[in-house]
């Protein structure tokens, strides 16, 4: 990958200059070109519209939503196929806006650190969807910021799974195994979930959505990423029994793994 930006009025987009292209005096290519076979005709030019679900609408590409809070959009671009998540607030301050964090700079917009994060995690290997872009749009002293990522293809959340009650030992397990290789990468991830987990048609797991996320040193926050997994098993299982058959198998994968 090479990260580069674009910025305009009001706006800054960091992106994958691999899917997509700028031309423009006001991109940086941050790293050194690394995929120069790409034939620039299948990249994408870069626009501050690709920030808004209204103007993936208007073009007629939308194809799908995914549930929560976000409401992330499933785009269809015949080569290309993103999931589009503008980043909105829950709780009490949603009640103030849905949508608009306070300012302090443009790397520290969530868009921004979502996208640097997404792509060292890719880079090092893990599952996790290809980054494609985060953006931010400026409003005085608050913002708005979006996230595309790749779509990956004929994959379920694990959530579906477990009320369907199909997720048998060795997916479990696989799980475990998974979010060990995050845990050895550095990775806390503060909203672990049923949802967040999604599982291929080779019932390989990838992890989404590292809004918030971070990189540290091994401590009690992987206890604390357990915990709140199992807290998301119990809402999805069949019963209480079910959830916690759900989460010991996990945990034996997570045991049982080494970050090779």
């Amino acid at each position: 990958m090479q990260l580069a930006t674009y910025q305009s009025v009001g706006v800054g987009i960091l992106y994958d200059a691999v899917s997509l292209c700028d031309g423009t005096a006001a991109s940086q290519i941050e790293e050194s070109q690394t995929e120069a076979t790409l034939k620039a005709k299948s990249r994408l030019k870069i626009s501050a519209d690709m920030l808004e679900p209204a103007y993936w609408q208007r073009l007629g590409h939308v194809v799908g939503q995914a549930p929560g809070r976000g409401q992330s959009l499933f785009l269809d671009l015949g080569e290309h196929h993103w999931v589009l998540r503008p980043y909105r607030r829950g709780g009490l301050v949603a009640r103030l806006s849905s949508r608009r964090y306070v300012w302090t700079g443009l790397e520290r917009t969530r868009a921004f650190r979502e996208m640097r994060l997404t792509t060292d995690l890719f880079a090092a290997g893990l599952p996790v969807p290809r980054p494609i872009l985060g953006g931010v749009t400026r409003h005085g002293l608050t913002y708005e910021a979006t996230l595309i990522t790749e779509r990956l293809p004929e994959s379920i959340p694990l959530a579906d799974h477990l009320m369907a009650d199909s997720a048998d030992s060795d997916l479990l397990q696989r799980v475990g195994r998974i979010i060990r290789r995050f845990h050895d990468h550095g990775l806390d991830h503060v909203d672990l979930n049923a949802r967040n987990l999604l599982i291929d048609t080779d019932a390989n797991p990838w992890l989404i959505d590292f809004d918030r996320c971070r990189l540290r040193r091994p401590g009690a926050w992987q206890t604390r990423n357990l915990e709140r997994l199992g807290r998301s098993l119990a809402k999805f299982c069949t019963s209480p029994t079910s959830a916690n058959a759900a989460l010991m198998e996990i945990q034996q994968g997570y045991s049982a793994s080494t970050s090779a």
